[in-house]
């Protein structure tokens, strides 16, 4: 039986390609962060970008989740009393969403063309909002609409807010608030193609699988407003927010699926175990002294969100010889 103090976190990556160090950081803090509360752990499979999204990536996800030592209570490989844990299996949920929205006035079509509307199924990051949306299509006439939609328009869909109060708490960043206008204005819930967003789609799936905390880089930080403001709108309680800094390569550039060499399948292909990947980036997250063999169950005496830095984790030159070494040490015991 749940309670309001029952923690329920989720794992939820999008099979858009091979999980990579940067993946391995984010999972395996909220992992710690759910089971130190003896909560609950959702795998939730975020494949809305029909696309990118791919079957064999989803199952090479999985692979190598429990190779990492990382385990769920509820997904889509076990399911759950909160299934579907896919995201493509709930086209029909968020459709009744949208609906729901659109018979309250808060919708409107919008006849853009925007190049960054194509980009809207993937999950943003800091940086990709560009200027707010200034409400082109807003008041736009049925006439006008008909013209656009004869010359082959096809609208989004987007949701409409007067200044809404988008201020709320993140448990490792602090107070946050932003204007509608620095989040980017009003956004779309379904791109023109008939695609989703993940706004809209991240919010559904959190408030349908209870969950109560979502720990994510924070590279996400910035539209947590906007999933703030559906939980309102859709009168939810919504989780707490725990954004954890990102892991970035010896450059100083964010990890990647293109940065290849990090995946954990070729860092496992050069013989490198994931104890040392575990032990590695506990010692990051400065739970432990120095970098050493570890499990992840081993991790959680030594867990608290205050012992985790503030700043991005920048890999060594020489991060997979590291790694390698520590493997080495397996292999003599």
């Amino acid at each position: 039986m749940l309670t309001a103090s029952h923690v329920r976190g989720r794992l939820a990556p999008s099979p858009t390609g091979h999980l990579h160090l940067g993946n391995a950081w984010a999972f395996l803090l909220c992992w710690l962060a759910v089971r130190k509360a003896d909560g609950t752990v959702i795998l939730r499979m975020e494949d809305i970008d029909p696309d990118r999204s791919k079957t064999e990536f989803a199952t090479d996800i999985i692979t190598d989740l429990h190779w990492l030592g990382l385990d769920w209570d509820e997904g889509p490989d076990c399911g759950g009393d909160n299934a579907p844990y896919t995201q493509s299996e709930k086209l029909d949920r968020y459709a009744e969403v949208i609906a729901q929205l659109s018979e309250r006035g808060l919708t409107y079509p919008c006849y853009c063309t925007r190049k960054e509307l194509r980009s809207l199924a993937s999950a943003p990051h800091k940086g990709e909002f560009g200027p707010a949306y200034p409400g082109t299509c807003l008041h736009l006439s049925a006439s006008r609409k008909a013209e656009l939609e004869a010359a082959g328009r096809r609208p989004s869909l987007r949701l409409h807010a007067d200044s809404p109060d988008l201020s709320f708490h993140d448990r490792l960043c602090g107070d946050q608030h932003q204007t509608w206008e620095e989040c980017g204005g009003d956004f779309p819930l379904r791109r023109s193609d008939g695609v989703i967003s993940y706004q809209l789609a991240v919010a559904v799936d959190d408030i349908d699988q209870n969950v109560t905390l979502v720990m994510r880089g924070d590279d996400i930080l910035h539209c947590t407003p906007r999933q703030v403001y559906l939980y309102k709108l859709l009168n939810a309680r919504r989780p707490d927010y725990a954004h954890v800094p990102l892991v970035l390569d010896a450059e100083g550039e964010r990890l990647a699926k293109r940065h290849k060499h990090f995946e954990l399948r070729a860092l496992r292909e050069m013989g490198i175990s994931a104890k040392a990947i575990i032990g590695y980036l506990g010692y990051r997250a400065g739970l432990l002294p120095e970098p050493k063999l570890a499990q992840a169950q081993e991790l959680l005496t030594h867990f608290s969100l205050e012992k985790l830095p503030k700043q991005a984790i920048q890999l060594e030159n020489d991060i997979e010889e590291i790694l390698k070494k520590l493997s080495e040490k397996e292999n003599k015991l």
